[in-house]
């Protein structure tokens, strides 16, 4: 059961219901990946509203593996997501705004 207060949030994933939280090593991860620089720089890249694939699946691996999970983003690549595309920006959303507030 997923905690709101720690930022964490529950998701299907290939047919299971899983904990994703951008923990605090989970958002070093995130930085790193997206060339971000910081967290300003980050929470700076995902209010734009302009998120690509590379992106969702930096979001939804680095949340899954703070919330416990030990997947890559190679097996992350290879889940299936209810609602295709659309429902994995669902997930990052409701995962980012756990995370920063506010709108994601």
């Amino acid at each position: 059961m997923p905690n709101i207060q720690r930022g964490e949030i529950a998701a299907m994933l290939d047919g299971e219901e899983r904990v994703l939280c951008l923990t605090l090593g989970a958002l070093a991860e995130l930085e790193a990946r997206l060339m971000a620089g910081d967290l300003v720089g980050l929470a700076e890249r995902f209010a734009s509203g302009r998120v690509s694939a590379r992106d969702l699946t930096a979001i939804l691996g680095a949340g899954l593996r703070g919330g416990g999970n030990a997947i890559t983003d190679d097996d992350l690549a290879r889940m299936s997501v209810e609602g295709g595309l659309k429902g994995a920006a669902d997930i990052a959303a409701r995962l980012l705004r756990a995370t920063f507030g506010g709108e994601a």
